[in-house]
């Protein structure tokens, strides 16, 4: 019975209907759930759909906990400690607490809890579970990250040194070393606010040679993950057993 649970709230490889379907409630769910934070205002429709999501985010977690041995291939009972602690498992509380924060604001514990409202956007993370696609992105991005690492290496020297350049080239217009730090960003990623810019020739130049050069570097790791994301699509199709 507990496996065929863990079966139904991990995301299957045989289409299973059940699965198919959990997955889709609990997206709603977590969308519904993170509506409120669009709005200013607090409309009792949300407090309502707050504790249903809510209810539906304390039985996955239970499900899962008491599923921990297959999830965590543990058939020990440490596993069931061990759960609590792992990184999904505290994306998961985040999501609870918010909710449970005000129940009773008579208690100390609960007035420290309310921080955790804040926190009601964490909710979000919980849909990376329920999604193949974002599971496959995660995993191109594991497998590719010392070219990922690489690529950002170097990003940060090249905002380094240009943020050095301009910083000894436009003196009255960076006020720290900070500001060109930020100028270097915004150029690389050729945004280009506006608040902050070069007004010498010198300036200029630099900052034509920084964006250019940042559409190249801000290009490679877009690059490096559909690779990874087509390879991983692909070797899914091989290994996906014909009907």
């Amino acid at each position: 019975m507990r496996k065929r649970i863990f079966e139904i709230i991990e995301i299957s490889e045989d289409n299973d209907k059940l699965s198919s379907l959990y997955d889709a409630v609990m997206l709603l769910a977590i969308i519904i759930s993170i509506l409120p934070l669009a709005f200013k205002k607090s409309y009792g429709l949300f407090r309502c759909t707050d504790w249903i999501t809510t209810v539906l985010f304390i039985m996955d977690y239970l499900l899962r906990l008491i599923t921990a041995d297959y999830k965590l291939k543990d058939h020990s009972p440490i596993a069931f400690v061990k759960y609590p602690f792992t990184p999904w498992a505290i994306v998961d509380l985040i999501s609870i607490l918010p909710t449970l924060a005000p129940i009773n604001s008579g208690f100390k514990l609960f007035r420290l809890f309310r921080i955790f409202r804040t926190f009601r956007i964490f909710r979000i993370f919980k849909a990376f579970r329920y999604s193949k696609s974002i599971i496959i992105i995660a995993g191109v991005i594991n497998r590719s990250k010392e070219a990922l690492l690489a690529v950002c290496t170097l990003a940060i020297g090249y905002i380094l040194v240009s943020a050095l350049v301009v910083f000894s080239v436009e003196g009255q217009s960076f006020d720290t070393f900070f500001d060109a730090v930020y100028w270097a960003t915004v150029s690389l990623t050729t945004v280009g606010y506006g608040d902050i810019y070069p007004v010498t020739t010198a300036g200029r130049v630099i900052t034509m040679l920084s964006s250019v050069l940042g559409i190249a570097i801000v290009a490679l790791p877009a690059g490096i993950i559909t690779a990874g994301y087509l390879d991983a699509l692909t070797e899914e199709k091989k290994n996906k057993p014909k009907e």
